[in-house]
């Protein structure tokens, strides 16, 4: 089994942190023999490397990826639900349920992530004020066991492992496959309503008064404008459009879905990148501009609204060999205050790229280790070259766990392990949930090490 091995260089989306491991991937079938021939170091799962830290490195260690099939994937279209292999991704499962009247129940900003790094990640979309995570929409799983065996988990069984590998990084067991439900859509469609707002405070207003109208809701705000102009910002407010909504050339073909690749960055940028506050302050000058102050009615598709990065193949290259970090956290509401602080820093510190993201999140749900919690959560990207950045995110760590915050695994690249114990509060909870079913510590990975989670 050895000789299915190989030794690779791995970084996660952000590209930083770099560290070999044995890899392969490995039928579902052969899983267990895999798990049995770990090294002391370890394994981890990894789907298709869209985490934007470590979370799917194991240095010195083994990592290993299911080799699922699409085609086997069942649609119950009666129930609404899905059963697929964790190791297929969301961008192979929209070409054939959107076509079929179906969408996924949660989408984070790429459709390029497995269903099997969607629950250990518990990702999180642009609906969680309304419908949560994706962890709240599946209804059973399948979990490989360090000790070799398989067992079937949902909410209504053995719900303290079930939440504990929601939002668990892959640490308790290797998910097989899930069966979660879906949404019914009429068309591929989405009607958007378009709201550009002055300032923050515009913005936080907007948001707290009109999000509960719509299933979908995102803000980008420009996080480099100061003064008056601090935290401008465009927001899009959406829902899956009616037959009724479209136009009678789309209605010829409401289901139509076919996402375009636009073009891909190639490996020749310069070594410190593309992304710098010069070429950013002209991008989001340019961006806000082209933005009505409000419009009602705007009919995209969806690759469009969800994902529209996906267009542009390894669009992180744009940040050079130095990489980029992802910084997500969430504050509760009521720390509009705080949050606004800490736009105010980021702004005057000139290292925001152009993407940046607020959204408002709703309830949580049992997971100790799911990220979101009713507030707003504030997701930017800063290149590593940037001068200060490390002061910088420590700074702004401090502020967020004071505020009741906390930040995103799936995302993180230099918190430490006292900021994380300080957010996540039932941390010893799961902890003593993973060591019940991995007390010979199987599971491992570079982000669970750094962390101090195993």
């Amino acid at each position: 089994m050895k000789s299915d091995y190989s030794q690779v260089r791995l970084t996660g989306w952000g590209l930083t942190s770099p560290s070999h491991a044995r890899t392969a991937k490995v039928p579902r079938g052969e899983m267990g023999e895999h798990v049995k021939d770990s090294s002391g170091r370890g394994i981890v799962m990894r789907g298709l490397g869209r985490s934007y830290g470590d979370a799917a490195q194991n240095a010195g260690g083994t990592v290993l990826t299911l080799a699922d099939s699409v085609a086997q994937a069942v649609l119950d279209t009666e129930q609404g639900t899905l059963t697929v292999g964790a190791g297929v991704s969301l961008h192979d499962l929209l070409q054939i349920i959107v076509p079929r009247g179906f969408f996924i129940p949660v989408s984070p900003g790429t459709r390029f992530v497995t269903v099997g790094g969607a629950i250990a990640s518990d990702i999180h979309g642009k609906n969680h004020h309304l419908e949560g995570s994706f962890g709240n929409h599946v209804r059973r799983l399948s979990l490989l066991l360090a000790d070799g065996t398989v067992k079937e988990l949902g909410p209504d069984q053995d719900a303290p492992l079930f939440w504990a590998t929601v939002g668990g990084m892959g640490l308790t067991g290797i998910i097989l496959d899930a069966t979660f439900s879906l949404i019914g859509i009429e068309s591929s469609r989405c009607i958007v309503n378009t709201v550009r707002c002055q300032n923050i405070d515009e913005l936080f207003e907007e948001m707290s008064h009109g999000d509960d109208e719509h299933r979908y809701s995102v803000a980008w705000v420009d996080l480099l404008a100061t003064g008056a102009k601090l935290g401008r910002s465009v927001l899009w407010r959406g829902d899956h459009a009616r037959l009724s909504d479209l136009s009678t050339k789309d209605a010829i073909d409401p289901l139509h879905y076919a996402p375009k690749h636009l073009t891909t960055v190639p490996a020749l940028v310069p070594s410190f990148g593309l992304v710098n506050s010069w070429t950013s302050t002209i991008f989001n000058e340019l961006w806000l501009r082209k933005e009505p102050r409000r419009k009602v009615g705007t009919i995209k598709n969806i690759p469009a609204y969800f994902h529209p990065l996906d267009a542009i193949g390894s669009w992180n290259r744009l940040y050079g060999r130095g990489g980029f970090l992802q910084y997500q956290f969430v504050v509760p509401f009521g720390q509009e205050k705080t949050l606004r602080r800490i736009i105010e820093m980021v702004a005057i510190s000139k290292t925001a790229s152009p993407l940046v993201v607020l959204k408002r999140f709703g309830q949580s749900n049992p997971g100790p280790m799911s990220f979101p919690i009713p507030g707003w959560t504030l997701t930017v990207d800063m290149s590593c070259v940037a001068s200060g950045v490390s002061e910088l995110l420590h700074n702004l760590d401090s502020m967020v766990v004071e505020a009741g915050g906390r930040h995103y695994l799936a995302k993180d690249a230099h918190t430490t392990p006292s900021v994380i114990r300080r957010g996540y509060l039932r941390l010893d909870e799961w902890k003593a949930i993973q060591r019940s079913v991995d007390p010979s510590g199987v599971w491992q990975s570079d982000l669970a090490r750094r962390l101090e989670l195993i």
